[in-house]
C-alpha cells in the first residue's frame, strides 16, 4: 500500500464563499426595525454603502417578513434615492463573533416607514410578492455589487386599505475597492 503514503497527498478543502468572508471578519448580517405602512403610504430598508467608505458592498442574501394577514409587493432598487427620513439601523453584527477585537461595517442599514412617493434616480431591477404571515428570502451570493455611495433598497408596497408590519434583513460582506477580485 505505498500510494497510501501520506506524503503524496496533499488535503484541499473547498468552503463557500460567506464561510470565507465570515472567517476573515468581512460578513456582517442584520435588519431593521418593524416597519409600518399601507393607506397610501410605504416603507424601506436598504444597504447603504457611504461615499468615502473604501469598501465594495456584495450582498448575500436577503429578507422580508411580513407579519400581516395581507400580501404586499416589495421593489428592488438599485442605487436610488429613498423617500423619507432615514434611520440607522443598530440591529447589525459581524457573522464571526470569534474575532478580537469585532470588526465593524463600513455599510448602514437605514429604514423609513409611512413615506409617501417612490425612490427617485436609481433603477427597480425586480419585484417580488411577499405572502402573508411568512418570510421571503432571497440568497444572492455576493452577485449585487455595490461601490462607495451605492445602495440596494428593498421598497415595501401596501395595499391602500391595510396597515402592514414589516423588516428587512440581510447578509452581505465588504471588500476594499482595490481588493475586489480576490
Amino acid at each position: 500500500m505505498q500510494w497510501l503514503n501520506n506524503e503524496r497527498f496533499s488535503k484541499t478543502v473547498n468552503i463557500p464563499n460567506p464561510l470565507y468572508q465570515s472567517l476573515e471578519g468581512r460578513y456582517f448580517v442584520g435588519q431593521t426595525e418593524h416597519v409600518c405602512f399601507g393607506k397610501g403610504k410605504n416603507a424601506w430598508g436598504g444597504l447603504m454603502n457611504p461615499g468615502k467608505s473604501d469598501v465594495n458592498l456584495f450582498v448575500n442574501a436577503f429578507t422580508i417578513t411580513n407579519h400581516s394577514d395581507q400580501p404586499f409587493e416589495a421593489e428592488i432598487w438599485f442605487n436610488p434615492i429613498p423617500p423619507g427620513k432615514p434611520m440607522i439601523s443598530r440591529n447589525v453584527t459581524p457573522a464571526n463573533t470569534a474575532l478580537s477585537p469585532l470588526p465593524k461595517p463600513e455599510v448602514k442599514i437605514a429604514y423609513a416607514d409611512d413615506v409617501e412617493g417612490l425612490p427617485r434616480k436609481g433603477v427597480m431591477a425586480f419585484r417580488r410578492i411577499v405572502p402573508p404571515q411568512s418570510t421571503l428570502a432571497s440568497d444572492e451570493d455576493g452577485k449585487f455589487i455595490f461601490p462607495p455611495g451605492g445602495s440596494f433598497v428593498l421598497f415595501l408596497v401596501a395595499p391602500d386599505h391595510v396597515i402592514i408590519q414589516a423588516e428587512v434583513a440581510f447578509g452581505w460582506f465588504e471588500k476594499a475597492e482595490m481588493d475586489i477580485c480576490r
